[in-house]
């Protein structure tokens, strides 16, 4: 049986380990194909696609694309952060790489606004956070995290974004990025599969689906939405039955992956969870972006 993962991060934005590493690491792990999928930027795939050739493993490029939403939630008008897999687009594409380049000016912004926080509670420099990263690597929180861990401060990641780097707490600043829906446009106009991430992710036992209400679902899907990421570690089960009748109702892709961030990044384990063979083939099917290597 073969071995799909769909999901994973290298230094070129958030992950611990190079192109090269994570697909060695892939291979040891008994996994077949992996795509690469770096926050905002398509850095990586020369450096991953030739890792892939030496070691025999099938690479699906793609990226994990910023946006944010506007949903109605009681009355009230709500932002939320969604990450949008895209399989296979084009990275040459003029408007996706424009978007691509505001999304990590903006990331890069809002990592600034974060630091200066926390700054006036702990000695942290934007210097130390930019020590944290490669050269042109995509700036995010993980950088942040991985400098309050140098400091110190907290033991790992998982204890930064739990308290210091916590959503709504003291030095939380929002995400200015792409609307969902214009996301999913760019994507599909550059040949790409939009895939959203892990949705769901804070759904309750009770199905709680404020973040992310039905009929926004519809909507992302009535926009060109192709699937969802539903076998992942972060989307509890209530949530992933809920998705997966949503998804045979649409006649949707649904895939699983790991969200791979390194060895000494999130606990997530490289092929953990993953995705069928029939379902990377309705993908490569649609993409008319860039061709899978596989």
């Amino acid at each position: 049986m073969t071995s799909i993962d769909l999901h994973s991060h290298s230094t070129r934005s958030d992950g611990k380990e190079t192109p090269t590493e994570v697909f060695e690491f892939a291979a040891a792990a008994g996994v077949d194909i992996l795509a690469l999928t770096d926050h905002d930027t398509t850095n990586g795939w020369a450096e991953a696609a030739e890792a892939a050739t030496r070691l025999g493993l099938g690479f699906i490029p793609g990226i994990e694309v910023t946006t944010r939403a506007e949903v109605q939630v009681m009355g009230r008008r709500r932002f939320i952060s969604v990450h949008m897999l895209a399989y296979l687009p084009d990275p040459h594409n003029e408007a996706l790489a424009t978007e691509l380049k505001q999304t990590v000016g903006s990331r890069e912004i809002r990592a600034m606004e974060i630091v200066d926080l926390i700054a006036k509670d702990f000695p942290i420099s934007w210097d130390l956070v930019l020590e944290m990263l490669e050269e042109g690597a995509t700036i995010g929180r993980p950088a942040i995290a991985d400098a309050l861990v140098h400091m110190g401060v907290v033991l790992d990641r998982t204890e930064a974004f739990n308290g210091p780097l916590a959503k709504g707490g003291p030095y939380y600043v929002a995400t200015e990025t792409t609307d969902t829906i214009q996301a999913i446009k760019l994507i599909l106009e550059a040949g790409g599969v939009p895939i959203i991430a892990h949705p769901m992710g804070g759904a309750k036992n009770n199905l709680d689906r404020g973040d992310l209400p039905e009929e926004h679902f519809e909507a992302l899907i009535d926009a060109g939405l192709a699937g969802f990421e539903v076998y992942h570690r972060e989307v509890p089960d209530v949530a992933r039955e809920w998705l997966l009748m949503l998804a045979a109702k649409h006649d949707l892709i649904v895939t699983g992956s790991s969200d791979y961030h390194g060895v000494h990044g999130k606990p997530n384990r490289l092929g953990e969870n993953t995705t069928s063979l029939e379902m990377l083939e309705r993908i490569t099917a649609m993409a008319t972006g860039v061709a899978p290597q596989l």
